[in-house]
């Protein structure tokens, strides 16, 4: 029997859960596949992805949050290369990669950098909110980070839709959130 007397256990980790389109899409990732997660934030789909065997990169601006996903990744026991960028600004060589994902975070002028990020055959899985979210009296509420319907196929083009929704979705603390969800593949050069 463990000896309880002996300090604190550890705080429990609580990142939020990830998107249900990430958990829904989860048979699209392979160990070893190449991963970046986009305005990753604390990392949830990033540590999702490396949970899943996938070599992840995440970029986010906000060095806090960025050290909150390293702790969890760690205790987590996984691998995430999180890096410190600022998407408005130039970005580095980054390469191509398997999957691109892109959660809750638009930004419409650098949409051909994102799918620019898309390897031949690799995928673009992003969701981000929907104009309807406005009616929710929370999130975001500026026209520069809503879609208006209809709009995410126009933005992932010329990758080719495999699957979408634009819905109404239950979160967390009885909350609905108005999104739109993609997943495009580039096809084979």
């Amino acid at each position: 029997m463990p000896d309880l007397t002996r300090g604190a256990p550890p705080p429990v980790l609580y990142l939020p859960r990830p998107s249900t389109w990430l958990v829904w899409h989860d048979y699209l990732f392979r160990p070893g596949q190449r991963v970046i997660d986009l305005a990753c934030g604390e990392g949830r789909h990033a540590l999702k992805a490396a949970q899943w065997g996938a070599n992840v990169v995440g970029l986010d601006a906000d060095e806090s949050k960025l050290e909150i996903g390293r702790e969890a990744a760690t205790r987590l026991g996984v691998t995430v290369d999180f890096r410190c960028v600022d998407l408005i600004d130039t970005w580095p060589e980054l390469g191509t990669f398997d999957v691109v994902m892109l959660f809750n975070y638009l930004d419409r002028p650098r949409m051909p950098e994102v799918r620019n990020l898309v390897a031949p055959g690799g995928l673009l899985i992003m969701e981000t909110y929907l104009e309807w979210q406005r009616t929710q009296a929370w999130g975001p509420t500026s026209d520069d980070h809503l879609l208006e319907p209809g709009e995410l196929a126009q933005l992932a083009a010329p990758l080719e839709p495999i699957h979408g929704r634009e819905v109404f979705e239950p979160v967390e603390n009885n909350k609905v959130r108005a999104v739109a969800s993609i997943v495009a593949q580039r096809m084979h050069a």
